[in-house]
Formats: C-alpha cells, sequence, structure tokens
C-alpha cells in the first residue's frame, strides 16, 4: 500500500469516526427521549413513532447503546 492510498483511508477512517460520534449524539438524545415519554401522552401517530423508535433503541448492542448515553451525558438533565 503506498503513501497516497494509506492516506485516502486515513481520510475515510476520520470521516467515518466523526459521523459515528454525531449518531450517537442521536441515538443517545433519542433514547434518553424515549425513556422519559409516556406513550398514553401522545397523539396516536407519535406514539407509532415513539414505538419504532423504543425498539430500534433496544436492539442495538448494549455497548453502542452505553456509548450513546455517554456521548450526551451532558445534556441530560440530572437526575435522568
Amino acid at each position: 500500500m503506498n503513501k497516497q492510498e494509506v492516506d485516502l483511508l486515513r481520510g475515510e477512517l476520520e470521516m467515518l469516526m466523526v459521523e459515528r460520534a454525531g449518531l450517537l449524539n442521536v441515538v443517545g438524545a433519542a433514547a434518553v427521549l424515549v425513556a422519559n415519554t409516556h406513550a398514553r401522552d401522545l397523539p396516536k401517530e407519535a406514539a407509532e413513532a415513539a414505538d419504532l423508535l423504543s425498539r430500534s433503541v433496544n436492539e442495538l448492542p448494549e455497548e453502542t447503546l452505553k456509548d450513546a448515553l455517554d456521548a450526551v451525558h451532558a445534556l441530560v438533565a440530572p437526575g435522568i
């Protein structure tokens, strides 16, 4: 592998890491929202979307969910 290929792969890896960090923020915020929302308080369409979101979050590997929650820790109100 030559230097140009290594530089290209390094750039791609850095881009993926930035994207992962952004996705972890989204997932973490979604998990906090789901954990603090009661379906009975939502309109039917929103409750269906919240259910889908909840199931998607619950299907994540535990380590990924932990990383996501850690990513938004500073954004979560104390006591949550």
